[in-house]
């Protein structure tokens, strides 16, 4: 096994970024995966309030273009760990979308075969590593992923992807101060939505400049606007490259949440000024605009693309309807990834211990004890 110094030097020292295709396939396909994961997550959240999903539920409304930016210039061979607002992500990881439903609806064909839910999806395949419902429990995690890549001399980089809240635990700094030591391939990028559940960024932290912390670790870092999709994937495509040539890499992206922290939430902390401005920026509205302005969008095409994505959710939900419960029997399957001694496979109000049968030969004939 290669040692972690060699690795890094193995690594290109000043790799070529990939460039921006900005050729009109490259630019319709951002606005569809857009729409797509729109459509997705509106269709999510009314089969939360059906009680076809349980647990809780956070959605990537209003983060599309942040969303499609980042996944697109990852390479499939890079690793993906985000936190539990990850549905557009799975989407983005060319994840088929009945597969997420399904686990959203917590059915056997989910990508994590039902036992996981809205916040746990995770595909080795894909290479998407986990959605993590533990605020910045994918940190540590995401930062140990590009440690191993860093000792196997891999050519791979890890994207950690956060909430801004999560840049307030200690994990986060002990994550960023490690990669920084150790020249680890990995890029964190903080998903600014301007509040952290209900409280503002400016009330939670000292420098509400997200990535400005990473001077802090003599990291490179920069802040881009979350609602251009291009603009999200050149500054990862630039932050991906320095991460390959040995230094970890801080985005900030700024893309407001445009309904509440999770489907149960009312977002009652926003004035009615603030939820319209928020409307009136709909990254998917202004994508649109552009696209048009620019000759390569049509009012037909928006009706195409946007019937085309309601096919696919359409579809998403019958798989998911028709796939099965997981059985009983596997509760228990997935709790290690290897054997563990005395792992207890329990159900709930099953006995720790086999109680003797009574009137055991253990007695006399009297019935006193022997």
């Amino acid at each position: 096994m290669a040692t972690r110094t060699s690795a890094a030097k193995r690594r290109t020292e000043t790799p070529t970024p990939r460039t921006e295709t900005r050729d009109t396939d490259a630019l319709l396909d951002f606005y569809r995966q857009m729409v797509l994961i729109r459509r997705f997550e509106e269709r999510a959240a009314r089969a939360y309030t059906q009680a076809e999903i349980g647990g809780y539920c956070h959605l990537n409304l209003g983060e599309e273009a942040t969303v499609t930016g980042l996944m697109s210039a990852m390479d499939p061979s890079d690793y993906l760990f985000t936190n539990y607002r990850e549905h557009g992500y799975a989407i983005g990881r060319n994840i088929a979308p009945g597969r997420i439903m399904a686990e959203l609806y917590g059915r056997r064909d989910g990508v994590s075969k039902g036992w996981g839910g809205s916040m746990h999806l995770f595909d080795l395949e894909a290479r998407l590593l986990g959605g993590y419902g533990i605020v910045g429990g994918q940190v540590p995690l995401a930062t140990g992923a590009a440690l191993a890549i860093d000792y196997r001399g891999g050519t791979e980089a890890v994207v950690c992807v956060m909430g801004d809240g999560t840049t307030n635990i200690g994990a986060f700094h002990e994550s960023l101060n490690i990669a920084a030591l150790w020249n680890l391939p990995i890029v964190y990028v903080v998903v600014n939505n301007g509040l952290g559940m209900g409280t503002t960024v400016e009330k939670a932290a000292g420098e509400p400049e997200l990535y400005k912390r990473a001077a802090s670790y003599r990291m490179p870092s920069a802040r881009v606007d979350g609602n251009d999709p291009v603009a999200v994937r050149e500054a990862a495509l630039a932050a991906l490259a320095s991460a390959r040539s040995g230094r970890p890499f801080l985005l900030e992206t700024v893309s407001e949440r445009l309904k509440g922290h999770s489907v149960v939430d009312p977002a009652k902390y926003r004035t009615r000024d603030e939820a319209e401005a928020l409307k009136a920026a709909d990254p998917i509205a202004a994508f649109a605009v552009r696209l048009a302005a620019d000759g390569l969008l049509t009012d037909e095409l928006i009706t195409e693309i946007d019937a085309d994505a309601m096919h696919v959710v359409a579809d998403a939900v019958a798989f998911a309807e028709a796939s099965p419960h997981p059985s009983v029997d596997t509760l228990f399957d997935y709790t290690y990834a290897t054997p563990v001694p005395n792992d207890s496979r329990r159900l709930p109000g099953e006995p720790l211990f086999t109680p003797a049968p009574l009137g055991s030969a253990s007695r006399t004939s009297n019935g006193a004890s022997a």
